[in-house]
């Protein structure tokens, strides 16, 4: 598989990456199996997070072997340095590796500058050895873009797809005027997309850009390396069909930007209920039916339909209607539980 320069990294990664949140469900053979066919067909970049459950360990379980020849990338959701230190530490075991290559702050909801406590506890870790890149990752196009700016960090990590507006699309020209990475994230939608021909070719037309295909399937790993073999041209019947999900898919997808939870009255959990299907298709689904999960998506159906999120949105969202549709699917998608359990 083909490499390219990661921006001022200088590591040289696989044009595709492997995002590991969907290993979580599955069991550490079979990720194991995944995550080896996937380095023996060309793939260097692993991305995970302490937030992924045990994908972490998964990857150490599959990899610690061949830890030399590849790329790790974990984030951390701390909010203090004591919890930076902590969740470091904890990857560092998990993944059995004395330094993690590009650690993350994982969507903050604010640009951690040069002084602030978190950003010097990462100066720390890499004067120490124990990660090599600070980097960043955000599903905010404006807050992005001031992470990119500030030139602190070394990688940018958000979400591009063939439902990416031409102002997402932007971010690609400012990455590379900085020469930050750009690592691709929910490159198919969080699943929207069942397709990923049309969104492949629009990404490698972009140029020096990694997407981590989110993968828990054998044959979702061998379309990728198929692609990878076989490169698709951008052509105008793809560029049509990706304008034909654009128009059927754009309105469904939350991106999770956290633009509309303050204005919320009813106080729901819009970045986290408005995507439920597309969390229990991706992720441990067990995370996902506990109480307080149920609560949560419960809680959505107190939604007025006041249209202050809607009008809060920047990707133009019908959210009360989203809302609406996802409160049904996650009551169905119970109900199938309940149903099946003996």
């Amino acid at each position: 598989m083909d490499t390219f320069r990661l921006g001022r990294t200088g590591l040289q990664v696989s044009r595709s990456g492997f995002g590991a949140i969907p290993i979580q469900r599955l069991s550490f053979d079979d990720a194991a199996v995944l995550l080896r066919r996937a380095y023996e067909g060309g793939i260097n970049f692993f991305d995970t997070a302490r937030a992924y459950g045990d994908s972490e360990e998964k990857i150490a379980y599959a990899l610690s072997d061949v830890r030399a020849h590849i790329i790790l990338a974990s984030k951390t959701m701390a909010e203090t340095p004591d919890g930076f230190q902590s969740d470091l530490e904890t990857s560092l075991r998990n993944l059995k590796t004395d330094h993690i290559d590009i650690y993350q702050f994982h969507n903050p909801a604010f640009l951690p500058d040069a002084d602030h406590p978190l950003y010097r506890a990462a100066l720390r870790a890499r004067r120490e050895g124990k990660i090599r890149f600070i980097s960043v990752t955000n599903h905010r196009l404006d807050l992005a873009i001031q992470m990119v700016r500030s030139g602190l960090f070394d990688t940018m990590q958000f979400p591009l797809s063939a439902l990416s507006s031409a102002e997402d699309l932007a971010l690609v020209e400012l990455c590379r005027a900085h020469d930050v990475g750009l690592i691709v994230m929910k490159a198919m939608s969080g699943g929207l997309i069942t397709d990923p021909t049309a969104t492949f070719a629009l990404l490698r037309s972009l140029g020096d850009v990694v997407p981590i295909w989110g993968l828990q399937h054998l044959w979702e790993l061998e379309q990728f390396l198929a692609l990878e073999a076989d490169p698709p041209a951008l052509t105008p019947a793809l560029r049509t069909a990706i304008e034909r999900d654009k128009q059927a898919l754009a309105g469904a997808f939350c991106r999770a930007c956290g633009y509309c939870m303050p204005t919320c009255p009813a106080g729901i959990q819009i970045s986290t209920a408005a995507r439920m299907s597309l969390l229990l298709r991706r992720m441990n689904p067990a995370h996902f039916v506990t109480p307080e999960m149920r609560a949560l998506m419960e809680a959505a159906a107190r939604c007025t339909d006041c249209g202050l999120c809607k009008a809060h949105c920047p990707y133009g969202l019908d959210t009360p209607a989203l809302l609406r549709r996802e409160h049904a699917l996650y009551r169905a998608y119970l109900a199938e539980q309940d149903a099946t359990r003996p």
